[in-house]
């Protein structure tokens, strides 16, 4: 199943919630990601332009984008963005493929 790589960002009143009342988030997004069959890998909070990141493994880009939009609509977050991680082998696969596109530089 494909990896995806999340970043997110509370809202400040999302922050003030669970200051006062605080609550381990990794098990709702673990019951997320399952309801479509998927996994979660890990979710972590940092300091920096992000609050923090989640590891995911999702059936298909449809399955992981219901995540997504169900997180997103729900207004706890001020941002949320999802890449799609590729393996070593599918970047290998991507590689050998680019060699056969005929790509012509704009201008050329």
């Amino acid at each position: 199943m494909p990896l995806y790589l999340s970043r997110f960002s509370y809202a400040p009143e999302t922050w003030a919630r669970l200051i006062g009342h605080p609550e381990d988030r990794a098990q709702a997004a673990q019951s997320y990601i399952e309801s479509v069959g998927g996994k979660l890998h890990g979710f972590w909070y940092a300091f920096g332009t992000r609050d923090g990141y989640n590891l995911w493994e999702a059936p298909d880009n449809v399955s992981m984008a219901a995540v997504a939009v169900a997180i997103s609509g729900g207004g706890a977050l001020s941002s949320f963005e999802t890449t799609v991680l590729l393996t070593v082998d599918e970047t290998m696969d991507a590689l050998r493929k680019a060699g056969q596109v005929q790509y012509r530089a704009p201008g050329a």
